[in-house]
């Protein structure tokens, strides 16, 4: 039966029972009933329902049916239920996708994630919050440099990452969960870059730091330390603005952010705490940014956002090593087979022609 897949299709096209009913030529009673698994709609119709819900008619029979498991969101406190609903939806849709992917191959070609083995058992400082900051970027081979591609370096290290863009309001930054015993991070499509580094380098931070903090640290205020610290190294930072400052440039914040990808204020918060510049500077910086409408919205090019092209990639692979069909592939890129036939022959040209 379809109810809980219609239910979730639903909720994550924000689309009302009156609403889907008019669109399929049914009743909002009858899509209760087929939410319910009261009753069984008709081809006809569960192709209109795909169509007016985004899916392909393949979504309503999907085997495979997982759970999100201990889900912790960055949002602000105003964002309405309906947005999370339908961000879970998107989530799991992605996620069952994923994990039908998993499911196909002999051998999925991803590693396992572990948290290193160098991490101490207890953090009691936020000092110490920064060398863990920096164990991982060693233990991960990265070095002092700016990290190019944030989500690239988490699924390379066995992190999972979805981009929702479900949240056209700006209410949700990311969430971190679990599928199958695998870590999930999960960031808006919406904001800029560095915003959506700085998520996923906080949330990255959970992982990492979860069950190693004392009792006297604030675990939000933990996760951000460890977020600045992982995207500019202490070291790093002491060489771009020096060991002690009585002033920071606006313009030498831009171009540190768009060196290493942490915004300007996290740049100027991040040298306060590295002791760079004294918390009266860091005060009058919050002022001025408050001041120039900076804390809304930056000034000059914004960074680059954030991808992922991975599901694609394994997608395209296993399709080339003979693991699944072209339909398959086009089901879990919820692509119609005719325009994935048109994709796949205009990468075959380029990869030919390249």
């Amino acid at each position: 039966m379809i109810g809980e897949r219609l239910i979730r299709a639903r909720a994550a096209s924000g689309l009302s029972m009156k609403a889907l009913g008019d669109a399929a030529g049914v009743s909002a009673n009858m899509i209760k009933k087929y939410e319910h698994d009261v009753s069984m709609p008709s081809s006809g119709v569960l192709i209109k329902l795909s169509k007016a819900l985004q899916v392909r008619s393949e979504y309503f029979f999907r085997p495979s049916k997982i759970k999100l498991s201990a889900v912790e969101y960055r949002k602000r406190a105003n964002t309405p239920k309906g947005i999370l609903k339908r961000i879970e939806a998107d989530v799991l849709d992605q996620a069952e996708r994923w994990e039908e992917l998993n499911n196909l191959w002999p051998n999925f070609p991803l590693p396992d994630f572990s948290v290193p083995a160098s991490l101490p058992d207890q953090v009691s400082t936020l000092e110490e919050v920064d060398s863990v900051a920096d164990s991982i970027r060693k233990v991960w081979q990265l070095g002092l440099n700016p990290i190019t591609d944030l989500i690239d370096t988490l699924e390379l290290n066995g992190i999972l990452v979805i981009v929702t863009a479900v949240d056209e309001l700006k209410k949700f930054d990311g969430l971190q969960t679990s599928i199958s015993g695998k870590p999930v991070i999960v960031v808006s499509a919406n904001w800029p870059g560095d915003r959506q580094r700085f998520t996923l380098a906080h949330e990255l931070g959970h992982l990492m730091l979860h069950d190693r903090l004392s009792n006297e640290l604030d675990e939000e205020k933990a996760c951000n330390r460890f977020a600045s610290a992982f995207l500019i190294p202490s070291v790093s930072m002491f060489k771009q603005l020096g060991e002690k400052r009585h002033k920071l440039e606006p313009r030498e914040l831009y171009l540190l952010k768009q060196e290493y990808g942490l915004s300007m204020a996290g740049c100027f918060h991040h040298a306060a705490n590295l002791k760079i510049i004294s918390e009266s500077v860091r005060k009058s910086l919050i002022i001025k940014f408050s001041t120039n409408g900076w804390r809304k919205q930056e000034p000059e090019a914004p960074y680059p956002k954030e991808t992922t092209i991975l599901f694609q990639q394994l997608v395209y692979r296993a399709l080339g090593e003979g693991i699944i069909s072209e339909s398959k592939a086009a089901e879990l890129l919820v692509m119609p087979i005719m325009k994935f036939h048109q994709a796949r022959k205009l990468e075959l040209q380029d990869a030919v022609t390249g």
